[in-house]
């Protein structure tokens, strides 16, 4: 009998770090993303007060305009789902990301910086089989008219529907299958967004301190403020499904299952991920072969 070929755990193979912005801090921040043991999952580092937290559903602390996870002793990071998307894109189970302020720079707006970085840092095989999580019932959550389920599926599929009720982001809606090398090329270059009306209201309240029209997309009333314009036709509906992947991920593990929802955000995406989990029912660990396509993975080189 032939024995299946496991899909392994992945881990950097040296160190990378870079600085920049923070989107709603304002704050110049150093990152540095480090190899990580098998089984040790994401870990977030404040090294400016000298705390750290593993990666869960239950850490997210806020859900205001972006993802904040934090500690009982009340230490956050903001801002990680870009970061969290380009992770789940590459395929990284373990990893130590360390910063030194409360917030992960914001780059460019999309998630392709941080997937550089992670190939930069090249990408390892480790010694122990990559563990996903397969839905095995639907799985619903609700906020007024909004909505967010998963349901069974042999692949990470989001379906996502939008309208904003503004002339230049018309109402859509698109499924996309989550896999091969679709995410580098079809997802991680979609960049944030926003709406000028939003963006004093936002700085009134100390959000969007760094924001400007190099790290985001800006709506005006009757145009895209960019003079560069738009890096895909429906680059609002990629960075939401960006921001969707990203918010799942914090559950710690790859999810095969369909994603359907409509208006979603931080909020009610971190909401169904506890609802998935509240019910082992709900879910089962496996492992998967070598030779699989339900993930999207960059190229690795096997460890010594």
């Amino acid at each position: 009998m032939r024995l299946m070929k496991k899909l392994m755990q992945r881990t950097l193979k040296k160190s990378v770090e870079a600085s920049g912005i923070g989107l709603h801090s304002g704050r110049t921040v150093y990152l540095r993303l480090d190899p990580a043991p098998v089984d040790t999952g994401i870990v977030f580092r404040r090294t400016d007060v000298g705390a750290e937290f593993k990666v869960t559903p239950d850490c997210v602390m806020d859900t205001m305009l972006c993802t904040k996870m934090g500690n009982a002793e009340g230490v956050t990071v903001s801002t990680v789902e870009h970061l969290m998307s380009a992770l789940y894109g590459v395929g990284v189970d373990n990893v130590i990301v360390s910063l030194d302020a409360e917030e992960i720079p914001i780059f460019d707006g999309s998630a392709a910086p941080f997937v550089y970085l992670l190939e930069d840092a090249g990408l390892v095989a480790q010694e122990k089989a990559k563990k996903v999580i397969k839905v095995m019932r639907k799985v619903e959550v609700k906020d007024g008219d909004k909505r967010a389920s998963f349901s069974p599926s042999d692949h990470f599929s989001v379906s996502l529907e939008l309208d904003y009720n503004h002339p230049i982001v018309p109402a859509q809606s698109n499924k996309f299958l989550i896999n091969g090398d679709f995410y580098r090329s079809g997802i991680a270059r979609a960049r944030t967004f926003c709406f000028q009306g939003d963006v004093e209201k936002m700085q009134s309240v100390g959000l969007a301190l760094g924001g400007g029209l190099d790290n985001a997309i800006v709506v005006g009333d009757f145009s895209i403020l960019n003079s560069t314009g738009l890096r895909y036709n429906d680059e609002f509906m990629r960075h939401k499904v960006l921001d969707c992947i990203g918010d799942l991920y914090m559950i710690g593990h790859p999810i095969i299952g369909a994603f359907e929802a409509r208006m979603t955000g931080h909020g009610l995406n971190n909401k169904l991920l506890r609802a998935l989990m509240a019910d082992p029912m709900n879910y089962r660990f496996m492992e998967v072969p070598s030779d699989s396509d339900v993930l999207p993975l960059a190229p690795i080189e096997v460890a010594a």
